[in-house]
């Protein structure tokens, strides 16, 4: 089980990794990864809990997003279990203080645990690989 500190749980922080981090999909997954000092200024009503100082020794955090579209409570949190237990064990291998969210597409109910490792593996990669310039 992710521990408090590595899970997102506020909106503003889904919606600075959403916005400010590099979006990738891959199979039945979309991965947004926000690397450390590339989080966009998010303005919010609450006072922040972390100082520049403290981000840069914050663990990798993770969240998750299923939708009704994936298919109802039990599918959707099944889905959520599975993509929690696999990012579990690639979260330690980002740098820290990064920020994960993964997004299931649909069809992500209907894949295997293996196929969504791998899906998610693909994606991550895809995120953490240099931009590189793209051909027209």
């Amino acid at each position: 089980m992710l521990t408090a500190a590595q899970r997102l749980r506020r909106s503003t922080d889904f919606a600075a990794a959403v916005r400010g981090g590099r979006r990738v999909g891959r199979g039945v997954v979309v991965v947004h990864l926000t690397l450390p000092g590339t989080l966009p200024d998010v303005s919010s009503s609450k006072p922040a809990r972390d100082t520049g100082a403290e981000q840069t020794s914050a663990p990798a955090r993770a969240g998750f997003v299923v939708s009704k579209a994936v298919g109802n409570a039990v599918v959707r949190n099944a889905v959520r279990r599975r993509l929690r237990h696999l990012v579990r064990e690639r979260l330690p291998g980002l740098p820290a203080g990064s920020t994960l969210v993964v997004r299931a597409l649909p069809t992500a109910a209907h894949r295997s645990y293996q196929r969504l490792g791998v899906d998610l593996d693909a994606a991550i990669a895809a995120a953490r690989a240099p931009r590189g310039r793209r051909s027209r």
